[in-house]
């Protein structure tokens, strides 16, 4: 358990980081407290689809892997961000990914600040 919370605020960090850097990645709300629960719903919905749909897109693209010398990585977690942005559209989430190229360096901003914070972070041994 205590592991899903790291997880999860690491994610909501990297997402947030994402946010304040790339004008075109938004996070809208009427005050900070909303925002703040906006961005952890955001974060578990981010997490459920690195965790279910991420596994499936890479062994079906294992070919793209290889031949990409696992370039085609930035691609899978754009597209894991831009799904995650069209699931809380679905789930009412004020949180928006706009355009494929903006996906792509937030999904590299992500990937790296979720790293340092998963590193950062105390976790279960």
């Amino acid at each position: 358990m205590k592991d899903f919370v790291v997880k999860t605020i690491a994610n909501a960090g990297a997402l947030a980081v994402a946010i304040w850097l790339l004008s075109d990645i938004t996070l809208t709300g009427d005050d900070t407290w909303n925002k703040v629960l906006t961005l952890v719903l955001v974060a578990l919905l981010f997490g459920v689809v690195n965790f279910i749909v991420k596994p499936a897109v890479q062994l079906l693209t294992l070919p793209l892997f290889i031949l990409t010398l696992g370039l085609i990585t930035l691609v899978v977690n754009a597209l894991m961000l831009m799904l995650t942005s069209w699931l809380a559209e679905q789930f009412d989430l004020s949180f928006h990914v706009e355009g494929f190229w903006t996906a792509v360096l937030g999904g590299l901003i992500i990937s790296v600040v979720s790293w340092a914070l998963n590193v950062v972070l105390p976790d279960e041994d």
